[in-house]
């Protein structure tokens, strides 16, 4: 017998605003067929200028709540992915907590970038195999619009806001592949590549910075270091490829998307697919494309669903889940 992390729900918010690539046209040298084909992304959604992090996530949150059909106090641990928190401090998990009516538990936030979702799920996965959390609600949230720089056509048309979440409850399984919940992890980073996409400033800068890519060099990466990732939980379980239901990938660019499941050995078919509506919501990507899968019917019980994002730092990895 062993504790194992069960998804028992799921949900997502994204903000009012939809912006299709067309509005771009006005300000930077672009068209919405360039954004398109290089991206796959057609729209995205930009928060309200009073709408914060924590209320895009405190939304996912309730959604996830009320599949579940839990309440905030029936929570025992937040982890809150994000890289653009609210404030300096305390974190917006903190502010989650508050919003949803726990003040039992315990919250905290988890900054990796594009892969923090996939390092905040290791993490719940950890406290619940541990005995240290019965239930984890684990969320993506990000409003990367107010680190745009609108004047480089290469990144300001890329990202989108955004947040989805996931509550796991603790539940005996056998050990064996075949167990619901998540069956493996596989965490990694690299900070020699820190200049391949980071933000030029922060609080010990004294300067709130923004985004700077190095797109080319960031495809290369993206492309081995993921099918790697995945391939490497996998094999910890003793899985391959012809037994994945659906891979769940980071949504940042339909050519990293299409180049990732070919090197994996994964049709398309069985790719969920949101980059075209969310653009790249950072660690809200893949919390948001797990629970549209669900609402469209996509992702059921006994499936085995492959996450696998990478970020700054580099940072990457991947998680297997039998939901």
């Amino acid at each position: 017998m062993m504790r194992r992390a069960v998804v028992k729900g799921v949900g997502h918010y994204l903000p009012e605003r939809v912006v299709p690539n067309a509005e771009f046209e006005a300000t930077l040298d672009t068209t919405d067929e360039w954004i398109k084909a290089r991206s796959g992304i057609e729209r995205r959604h930009f928060a309200a200028d009073d709408q914060h992090t924590s209320d895009l996530a405190t939304e996912a949150a309730k959604a996830a709540l009320a599949m579940a059909g839990m309440q905030g106090s029936d929570i025992d641990a937040i982890i809150l992915a994000t890289s653009t928190s609210d404030l300096t401090f305390p974190s917006a998990a903190t502010m989650v907590q508050h919003n949803i009516g726990n003040s039992t538990g315990y919250a905290f936030d988890v900054q990796a970038v594009c892969a923090g979702f996939v390092y905040a799920l290791a993490n719940a996965n950890a406290l619940i195999a541990s005995g240290q959390a019965d239930r984890v609600m684990v969320i993506g949230a990000e409003t990367f619009s107010r680190i745009m720089d609108w004047t480089d056509r290469s990144t300001c048309v890329l990202f989108g806001d955004g947040a989805g979440a996931v509550i796991l409850e603790a539940e005996d399984g056998t050990g064996a592949n075949t167990d619901r919940g998540i069956l493996s992890t596989d965490l990694n980073s690299d900070g020699r590549y820190k200049d391949l996409l980071y933000v030029d400033g922060g609080v010990s800068t004294q300067n709130t910075g923004m985004l700077r890519m190095e797109g080319k060099e960031v495809f290369r990466h993206a492309v081995e270091k993921l099918a790697k990732t995945a391939e490497t939980a996998l094999e910890k379980v003793g899985l391959g490829a012809d037994d994945v239901t659906w891979v769940v990938p980071h949504q940042a660019n339909i050519r990293i998307i299409q180049s990732t499941a070919k090197k994996l050995g994964v049709g398309m078919e069985r790719v969920i697919v949101t980059v075209q509506d969310h653009g790249n919501t950072s660690a809200a990507s893949i919390p948001l494309a797990l629970s549209v899968g669900v609402q469209n019917g996509q992702i059921k019980q006994g499936d085995l669903v492959v996450t696998e994002a990478i970020g700054g730092g580099l940072a990457w990895g991947s998680v297997v889940i039998r939901w």
